[in-house]
């Protein structure tokens, strides 16, 4: 927990009782934002905009959410939202929000016919704060489960987890849904949450190489997103760099990832109120997410009696 970069917001909407949600993050004024995709099976929304070739300068929200495609719909609530308080890529004839978004597959615990709609994303805005108040079993990371390299049955719980780093006046933060189909990794490499064997023991033990060949893993169920913000002035090319760069945080906390069953997503935000080395920011950055990963299987909580790390 702790506070975002000055001007960043992040709300979510949480359905307890399906067991999905949605997480928006609101952005500052003149924000440039870039992604970067290394799962094979993702699921997004306006991702081309934020290319670096692209005439797009300016990004206002993203949306990072369950239901997986279903979920999408709820960018346009967030774009209602943004669009009722005068926010958006002014054209001659209106300010049109510039919200991409990207979805976790949630739909095999809780409900598969109840998902994030247009009026979760407007409610996720509504509840946007300035401080992380909230990780784990809420928004975004409500129907979130990792440790699925070995089948389903073997997962523990998953969530949505915040980290926020500092050096002088740059602030550097993570968010990040931790769906994934491998294991978290604490900050020794061992593991933190993942595939369990009927007596609690962690198949990677017997399995190092996690090879899939247990039982066949959930496809297509399994991501990780992530959105890295700061405060530091960056072109439109250093912060899809940085968002590049967050992937090296996932690979740190999570084993194996980037598989062919991950969508795995990294968006990268810069708001450009503080100088700085790009390196130093982009370090930061690989840093936060590996912190926010693990924050997010640490502050879980358990649903549909799901192993949390708690619990163990």
């Amino acid at each position: 927990m702790g506070q975002l970069p000055e001007g960043f917001k992040i709300g979510h909407w949480t359905e307890k009782s399906a067991l999905t949600g949605c997480t928006v993050i609101l952005c500052p004024p003149k924000t440039v934002g870039g992604c970067d995709v290394r799962g094979s099976s993702p699921g997004t929304r306006e991702l081309s905009l934020l290319g670096s070739d692209k005439t797009m300068q300016e990004v206002h929200a993203v949306l990072l959410t369950g239901g997986s495609a279903f979920g999408l719909a709820a960018a346009n609530g967030v774009m209602k939202y943004l669009e009722e308080h005068s926010i958006g890529y002014s054209t001659p004839w209106i300010k049109v929000p510039i919200v991409p978004a990207a979805v976790i597959f949630d739909l095999n615990v809780g409900s598969k016919d109840i998902r994030p709609t247009s009026e979760s994303g407007y409610q996720a805005c509504i509840s946007a704060v300035a401080n992380v108040t909230e990780e784990g079993t809420v928004g975004a990371g409500t129907g979130a489960t990792v440790g699925k390299w070995a089948g389903i049955e073997t997962r523990m719980k998953g969530g949505i987890g915040c980290a926020t780093l500092s050096s002088g006046d740059l602030v550097v933060a993570a968010v990040a849904v931790v769906n994934g189909v491998g294991d978290v990794l604490d900050e020794s490499g061992k593991v933190l949450a993942g595939a369990r064997s009927k007596d609690g023991a962690w198949l990677s033990e017997s399995d190092p190489l996690r090879s899939f060949t247990h039982s066949k893993p959930v496809l297509q169920a399994n991501t990780t997103l992530v959105a890295i913000l700061t405060n530091a002035k960056m072109s439109k090319v250093e912060v899809n760099r940085m968002a590049q760069r967050g992937h090296d945080g996932m690979a740190r906390a999570i084993k194996p990832v980037h598989s062919s069953y991950d969508g795995d997503v990294v968006f990268g935000l810069a708001s450009g109120s503080a100088s700085t080395n790009f390196d130093l920011v982009a370090e930061m950055g690989a840093d936060a997410t590996a912190q926010a990963i693990r924050n997010g299987v640490r502050k879980a909580s358990s649903v549909e009696g799901i192993i949390t790390f708690e619990s163990l």
